[in-house]
């Protein structure tokens, strides 16, 4: 391990437009999972994989699902088909909180196409029903996840991708409370932080880059700067700014067209902004859209709630752990854990038992575990999906850090054998 070195992260600002899509994406799987609640429907049927493209006042949502009644019609014919009235109506809510009312993406002037079709046959079959767990759920495609976790940051979370998601939500919310300049500010960011790290930990920021739509086209850098400073230090908090440290404030100059109808966005395209802002390896799939049979997202949510208790109970100072599945298998394939020479007098050994022992890692087990049958999920759209705080609505359990002991009890047990 490297102990002096620099290390940078990007985030982006939930009017980002593929944030946007991202967004829209998973409102469209908590409609889902909220109408098969309101219609008795069971919540473990639920199936989809939604994609959203946005650009210039156009919004496109496809993808496959398995879906309510509520969400279906008759067509002339009297066959059901999907019935896209409430999928727009989600996508406009969505567009709205975000911001958007300009005259190239506006919530209510933009034109929604709904191209969701039902779920594969073929997908389905193994999905409902494991090869090697009949009756249980086999994972709803094969790859690999990680999950990660440090001791930089009070939630376990490395310093720069941290930092860099912290400016962004302090921005976010006082543009929309609507107080003084910062209310002038449009919903499309970009931040980045380079931090110094001395001896392994993060000693200072030594470049900030920040880039935001600015809805007052007279507004230059310097005056950009005069309005975001104050929260790009109040986000940062006791990290130290270096005395040398370069400010990248709207680098190339007026930001005023902003969104999609700067730049088409498409769901999953910052799977790094989602994670771990490039601190820790990445399987590759991306989270929204999908529901939790899709270990693409179940699996990584259980990668990181495990690595998290890991280093919460002490175990080590760094945790890396990937899982492997198969498409409808539902037991993973392989679980690795590498503790990154930090390990607390445990080897990694210890923890894959421990780990095994104390979570079944099959995609019902997941979901059963975190508690995922639920519409949690819009929030996760914008500024990660780790390093969040626990939801007494459910949402971000994989944050919780209840699995301490029981991780302390099978290492020690296992040392003891």
């Amino acid at each position: 391990m490297r102990a002096n070195y620099l290390f940078t992260s990007e985030s982006v600002a939930e009017g980002h437009p593929d944030k946007v899509c991202d967004r829209i994406s998973d409102e469209i799987v908590d409609l889902v999972y909220r109408e098969a609640a309101k219609t008795g429907v069971n919540p473990w049927g639920v199936r989809i994989a939604c994609e959203t493209l946005a650009t210039t006042n156009r919004v496109v949502i496809a993808g496959e699902v398995r879906l309510p009644p509520s969400l279906m019609k008759k067509d002339k014919d009297g066959k059901d088909v999907i019935n896209p009235s409430k999928f727009k109506a989600a996508a406009r809510r969505a567009i709205k909180d975000i911001g958007y009312e300009q005259d190239g993406f506006h919530w209510k002037k933009a034109k929604i196409d709904v191209l969701l079709h039902s779920q594969s046959a073929d997908i389905a079959q193994g999905v409902d029903s494991a090869a090697d767990q009949q009756g249980d759920e086999g994972a709803g495609d094969q790859g690999i996840m990680f999950g990660y976790a440090c001791k930089e940051t009070p939630d376990l979370m490395p310093a720069p991708i941290y930092y860099s998601h912290k400016i962004l939500q302090l921005l976010a919310v006082a543009r929309k409370k609507g107080d003084g300049e910062v209310a002038k500010l449009g919903p499309d960011a970009k931040s980045q932080v380079t931090v110094r790290y001395v001896d392994g930990k993060p000693s200072e920021v030594t470049s900030i880059v920040l880039s935001t739509q600015h809805l007052d086209g007279s507004w230059d850098s310097k005056k950009v700067r005069a309005v975001v400073e104050p929260y790009i230090r109040e986000a940062l908090g006791e990290l130290k700014i270096a005395d040398d440290c370069k400010w990248y404030i709207n680098p190339t100059g007026k930001f005023v067209i902003g969104g999609p109808d700067g730049d088409a966005g498409l769901t999953g395209r910052k799977i790094i902004v989602d994670t771990y802002g490039g601190a820790a390896p990445h399987g590759g799939g991306a989270f929204s859209g999908k529901d939790t049979t899709k270990v693409d997202r179940s699996a990584a949510y259980a990668a990181r709630y495990l690595a998290k208790n890991v280093v919460a109970a002490g175990l080590a100072d760094r945790c890396t752990i990937q899982l492997s599945y198969a498409i409808g298998v539902a037991q993973p394939l392989s679980i690795y854990v590498d503790l990154h020479g930090t390990g607390k007098g445990v080897s990694e050994d210890q923890v894959e038992a421990a780990i095994r022992q104390n979570m079944d890692l099959s995609p019902s087990g997941i979901r059963r575990h975190l508690d995922l049958n639920k519409p949690i999920y819009a929030k996760t759209s914008a500024y990660g999906h780790f390093g969040r705080k626990a939801g007494r609505d459910g949402s971000f359990s994989w944050e919780r850090t209840d699995l301490v002991k029981a991780l302390k009890e099978a290492v020690k047990t296992k040392a003891a054998a």
